[in-house]
């Protein structure tokens, strides 16, 4: 039996002689093919800098250092989401904890991050990063967001992971308009792939720079940066304490043919997306609301079951649909649930929302290559699974 996967890549022709030609070149690392595609990646979102890396898990880490958390500080993200976005706050040292989500966006709550922001000021526990996280492609609202953080001080990195090609208030996420930092990830499931790798894109050159330092083991050949003069020509010096944290020119090259087709790419999951809305509409489920005046990169199409209407369990419709090769995913586990976080004092009904999301909630299979065919039974089993 074929199972239609809830994501996959699609390399085609254009692609590998892209990456073949980088192969036969002078350079597999630190050549031209990552300037030029973090350039592809500035000319998208408008973005002034955009660093590439060699996964989004780096790229909230050197985002996080360069941003200053440290031990004492507190980093607060959604429950709803892969751990990589609250570990980064672990790895600085700093402290973690979380806003629930709204019940329609699934995304971080502004409602409920004010009120925690309000108690944390009386409390002298305020964040000093907070990571909202564009889940399923959905911006969160990044004008409310952004507010507080002026109002509260807080520095904000927006994890688009799930949303390059979406848009915000009619312009691009990445812009950074309300962020301090925006990080994307081109896993192969994700719109864009260089295989592995992520980037971070930014308006402010400091941090620009930061990330670059930090990237490639706290290393410069800038005699600016550099204390005392240069030996020579082949002299560099370690002025921080770095990561190896670089993309290669193989990844790059992929990148820079994928970006190409972005637009193609977003255009054909909204289509699906429709389509999705259309057949399900009469099935006892709550398809994606979709936040005022934003257009989502649809990396996921997440449904949650009516349970009151259906007769079998949230882990019976999902072991269905996969025993009959409908490849469905949850994303995500509540991070405060996991036993690594629980063992910091978080219990599950610390953010009920969540929860209740994680128990209802299934992603079906999305992504630009889907054919008609395939979505059609994607609805078909589901629907007989539901209807018993």
């Amino acid at each position: 039996m074929k199972v239609i996967p809830y994501g996959k890549q699609d390399i085609t022709q254009l692609d590998i002689d892209g990456v073949v030609k980088v192969l036969k070149s002078d350079f597999l690392t630190q050549g031209p093919k990552v300037p030029e595609f973090e350039k592809t990646l500035t000319d998208h979102t408008g973005a002034e800098y955009a660093l590439a890396v060699n996964s989004a898990t780096s790229a909230l880490h050197i985002a996080c250092l360069a941003l200053g958390l440290s031990k004492g500080d507190w980093l607060w993200t959604t429950p709803v989401t892969f751990v990589a976005s609250a570990n980064c706050g672990l790895y600085c040292g700093a402290k973690v904890d979380f806003v629930d989500i709204d019940e329609a966006t699934y995304n971080m709550c502004p409602k409920k991050l004010e009120e925690k922001l309000i108690e944390a000021k009386v409390n002298g526990t305020l964040p000093k990063v907070v990571v909202p996280v564009h889940l399923c492609g959905q911006p969160c609202d990044m004008q409310k967001i952004g507010k507080l953080a002026k109002e509260y001080g807080f520095k904000v990195i927006e994890d688009a992971s799930h949303a390059i090609g979406g848009k915000y208030h009619g312009k691009p996420i990445g812009n950074c308009e309300y962020s301090d930092i925006t990080v994307f990830s081109f896993h192969p499931v994700k719109i864009v792939t260089t295989a592995e790798g992520g980037a971070v894109v930014t308006n402010n050159k400091k941090l620009a720079d930061k990330m670059s330092l930090l990237r490639s083991h706290g290393i410069t050949r800038d005699t600016e940066q550099m204390e005392g003069e240069s030996h020579g020509g082949w002299y560099y010096q370690q002025i921080d304490l770095g990561f190896n944290y670089r993309m290669t020119e193989l990844q790059a090259a992929l990148g820079v043919s994928q970006m190409q087709r972005l637009d193609e790419f977003i255009e054909a999951r909204h289509k699906l997306a429709s389509r999705y809305n259309e057949l399900l509409k009469a099935l006892p489920i709550v398809l994606p609301y979709q936040l005022e005046n934003t257009y989502s990169g649809l990396h996921l199409y997440v449904i949650r079951l009516d349970l009151e209407k259906i007769s079998l369990t949230h882990k019976e419709v999902f072991d269905c649909l996969r025993n009959n090769g409908v490849g469905v995913n949850l994303h995500y586990i509540p991070v405060h649930t996991q036993p690594y976080y629980e063992k910091m004092g978080f219990s599950e009904n610390d953010f009920p929302e969540s929860v209740r999301y994680y128990n209802t909630a299934i992603s079906l299979p999305m992504f630009h290559t889907m054919t008609y065919e395939q979505q059609d039974k994607v609805v078909q089993i589901l629907t007989e699974v539901i209807k018993g």
